[in-house]
Order: structure tokens, then C-alpha cells, then sequence
């Protein structure tokens, strides 16, 4: 696989050890060579939709927004933006290579060159669809860019249900985009999982990425580009005999799955779901 593919599957940044699972060292340097990927820092490897947003956003006196402003804060994303998204107070004469969103914001909705964070998430919240924007709540969440006192001291009575869904399903349990759009797919389907349900079997602990835990049912989401060392291997080989063992169904779907046959993944959870609970 080469370096973009890499990053495009890790959520548009990632650090040299994940993207080596996926290609190769010899890629990665060629890629870097020609700017197809960034080394943002000692280690750790983006997409260069960032800084080529930034550019347009000098061009026109504005700020990063929506996809390109979760990849200025360093988030992992479902997909990275396919054009630059930028707001300004005014459209400018020349054109745009971009989205370009005409709005004055208030002063504390932006921060440096882009929105702050919580506008980042809400604006996401408000325009993409839930499983891109559970995504980048998340991520947010995950870095600790945001907490969830945040997330919730943001709804009131006007806000859209739709925005209301993605605060309070985000989590910063999710290790990253391929889990939360599984889990994004599920809560849309209507069907209630819990991420990284704690069961423990023979004194041993363990964590499914999603579990409902009424009908024992654990849910991966397993990928080689996310498990692709031998201690990785090793160690989902030893969770899912365990759970099996102790009577839990376990359902493990691709990142393919999950990102182009979500369909196939809810008829799956679904089937199991009707199975007769063990005893």
C-alpha cells in the first residue's frame, strides 16, 4: 500500500510504527520527498489537506473549517477533505480553490488559523454525516483537546437533534475513525453497543472495541492495518478464544466492511443478535 492509502486509512495523520504496518519505509520517504506527506512532527506523518488549506484560508482572510480544521488541530478523520474548507467574512473577487463558506464568526469561535475547537466539532456535528462527524468528536476527545463536560455544556434547547446525537455519543474511548464509524453505523441502525465494555474471564479483563452485553455479543473492529504485529496478533487471537470460551459471540469486521458495506455490517450484527443466548 503506498504512504497516502496509509494515511488516508489511519485518519489522515499517524505515526511512523502505524503507517509502517501499512507500507513500506522506502514509500514513506518517497512520499515525504514529494509532498504527497508532511512529517508534522518528530514521528508523526498527515496528509497535506492542512497546510494547503491554510493556504487558501491567507488568500481570502479567512480560517480552516469543517474537515480541514480537524486536520489543523491533528485529528484523526473517516476521510480527509477532498478541498480545502474555509470561511471569511466575504467572498473574494478572484476564485477560490476550495469550499469557502461566507460568515463573520464571533471572535471566540476561532483560534489561530481556524475555528477552535469546539466550533470545529459543532460545525461538523451540523454538516457531515454522523458517522464522519462522530469521527472527529471523538478524535477531539481522544487527544483531550475537549472533554465531555464541554461537549455537553455546548447543547441547550435549540440544538439540532442532529448535533445533540453526535455530543452525546462521542467518546474518547474510541482508539480511532474505524471505530467510530462501527460504532456510528450500529447507533444508526438503532442498535445500543457500549465501547470498550469491561467483561472479565478467568481473572483476565478484557475490553471489546464494542459489546452489547445483555446478549454477550462482541463486536471488533479488526483490521491488519491496525493489528499487524505479531504481540497484536497474538493478543486478539487470545481475547477472542477467551470471550468464545465464556460463551460471547464475536463478530470482527474489516475496515472495508465497515467504511463501503455498512449494510453488510448491520445484517451481520443483526443475525447474531437473533442467536439464543448461552446459558
Amino acid at each position: 500500500m503506498d504512504a497516502v492509502a496509509a494515511l488516508t486509512r489511519l485518519g489522515g495523520i499517524g505515526s511512523t510504527a502505524d503507517l509502517l504496518r501499512l507500507t513500506t519505509r522506502k514509500r514513506l520517504r518517497r512520499a515525504v520527498e514529494s509532498r504527497l506527506v508532511v512529517r508534522v512532527s518528530r514521528g508523526r506523518y498527515a496528509l497535506p489537506t492542512a497546510d494547503q488549506a491554510r493556504d487558501v484560508a491567507v488568500q481570502v482572510g479567512g480560517h480552516l473549517r469543517l474537515l480541514s480544521a480537524a486536520a489543523h488541530w491533528g485529528w484523526e478523520t473517516q476521510w480527509p477533505a477532498r478541498y480545502p474548507q474555509v470561511v471569511a467574512p466575504a467572498r473574494p473577487a478572484h476564485p477560490v480553490d476550495g469550499e469557502l463558506v461566507c460568515e463573520t464568526l464571533p471572535r471566540s469561535d476561532l483560534d489561530g488559523w481556524a475555528t477552535s475547537r469546539l466550533r470545529t466539532v459543532l460545525d461538523c456535528a451540523a454538516e457531515l454525516p454522523f458517522g464522519e462527524a462522530l469521527a472527529v468528536a471523538d478524535s477531539a476527545l481522544r487527544h483531550g483537546d475537549l472533554s465531555h463536560d464541554n461537549l455537553m455544556a455546548a447543547l441547550g434547547s435549540r440544538t439540532p437533534p442532529r448535533v445533540r446525537r453526535v455530543l452525546e455519543h462521542a467518546t474518547h474511548l474510541a482508539a480511532n475513525p474505524f471505530e467510530s464509524v462501527l460504532r456510528a453505523i450500529l447507533v444508526e441502525a438503532g442498535i445500543d453497543v457500549v465501547p470498550q465494555w469491561a467483561t472479565t474471564v478467568g481473572g483476565v479483563t478484557y475490553h471489546p472495541d464494542l459489546a452489547e452485553p445483555f446478549r454477550a455479543l462482541a463486536i471488533e473492529a479488526n483490521s491488519w492495518g491496525f493489528h499487524a504485529g505479531k504481540t497484536e496478533h497474538d493478543a486478539d487471537c487470545v481475547r477472542y478464544n477467551a470471550l468464545v470460551v465464556a460463551g460471547w459471540t464475536v463478530l470482527r469486521f474489516t475496515w472495508e466492511q465497515v467504511m463501503f458495506s455498512p449494510e453488510v455490517v448491520v445484517r451481520t450484527v443483526r443475525a447474531a443478535m437473533a442467536l439464543p443466548v448461552a446459558a
